[in-house]
């Protein structure tokens, strides 16, 4: 696996070579991780070209339907698609289902589509920690449309929704009977809901599309300058029905992702949002780097049995033991550096 097959024509050469990238970018071994970062660097200068397109829902929504929809519609225009789906890892074993190819049996087949599914392994946020990295290796290769599915679970779409350019949140037709069980924060963060399965009962998908319609107003109002929310320069969430699974509607909610896609490019607000993307990503790894960095220390791992203990046992207040915790690991650093 190289960066040339990775940027080669498309065919069972490149796409052997990205699904061997990807598990180099998954593998958590030192020199495993070293050969990635060198592989991102080559990447690089040809990534950033791609839409990226975040779908989140509760499940049995019927996200990977939608997605199939949708995936064989764009092909049909003349697009390649990559859908990196994230499922749900056993907090017992750790393993996964794996289970989207099977969903997405006519798009996995399709030379135009890339589907690749990784396990969240607890990753906080729902997505797997790598997709970020992923979604650069399928830019590379020429996928122009990059699809996340989220767990929809926990607080997993707000993972997804600060990697991609648009966050849509899928709801059913009697989602709006109780607007309660919709988690505030996420509604706030959707830049296009879709009611799916409106076929089944049309009256039902009337009906939350007006309440979430209505609610997300409010949520604007609240949330936004009043000026701002009536200004044409910038977008206000949608709500759209549609069915997967007799693929109507899928072309309307294309339209309005141009339609934002085109607003958000002409105000700005696209570059921004990446920079901003690019920036967080980069003090994840920052955290997540000194984390791991804090539990291979070996003065941390000498102090740590007995310092669970005391704070097990009300002994030790816990932020004065993360305190000891920290400063042990700084005095070992001196001491080394020393």
């Amino acid at each position: 696996m190289s960066a040339q097959q990775i940027l080669g024509e498309p065919g069972a050469i490149q796409r052997r070579a990205i699904a061997k990238a990807i598990t180099l970018l998954e593998s958590t071994r030192p020199d495993h991780r070293a050969q990635a970062d060198e592989l991102l660097t080559q990447l690089l200068p040809h990534t950033g070209k791609s839409f990226r397109l975040g779908i989140s829902g509760v499940p049995g929504v019927g996200k990977s339907t939608f997605i199939e929809a949708l995936g064989l519609h764009l092909i049909a225009q003349g697009h390649r698609v990559a859908v990196l789906a994230v499922d749900p890892s056993s907090s017992v074993s750790g393993g996964s289902i794996l289970g989207d190819k099977t969903r997405m049996e006519h798009l996995s087949v399709h030379e135009k589509a890339y589907i690749r599914p990784s396990p969240a392994s607890g990753t906080l946020g729902g997505v797997a920690a790598q997709t970020r990295e992923a979604m650069l290796v399928c830019e590379a290769a020429g996928y122009d449309v990059v699809i996340v599915e989220t767990v929809g679970v926990g607080q997993s779409e707000i993972a997804v929704a600060g990697m991609t350019d648009m966050f849509v949140l899928m709801q059913l037709p009697n989602a709006g009977d109780d607007l309660q069980a919709i988690k505030k924060g996420v509604m706030e963060l959707a830049d296009l809901v879709v009611i799916n399965k409106a076929d089944i009962d049309p009256d039902a998908a009337t009906r939350a599309q007006a309440q979430i319609t209505s609610a997300l107003r409010i949520l604007g109002q609240h949330g936004r300058m009043e000026h701002a929310f009536h200004n044409d320069a910038v977008w206000h969430p949608e709500v759209v029905q549609l069915s997967a699974l007799k693929a109507t509607g899928v072309q309307a909610f294309w339209q309005t992702v141009a339609r934002f896609r085109e607003l958000q490019t002409r105000t700005g607000a696209f570059a921004a949002r990446r920079q901003h993307q690019a920036l967080q990503w980069m003090w994840e790894r920052v955290e997540a780097g000194l984390k791991q960095a804090f539990r291979q220390n070996a003065a941390v791992n000498g102090m740590l049995p007995d310092t669970i203990r005391q704070v097990e046992q009300g002994a030790l207040a816990p932020s004065t033991a993360a305190r000891q915790l920290l400063a042990a690991m700084n005095e070992s650093r001196r001491t080394n550096d020393a």
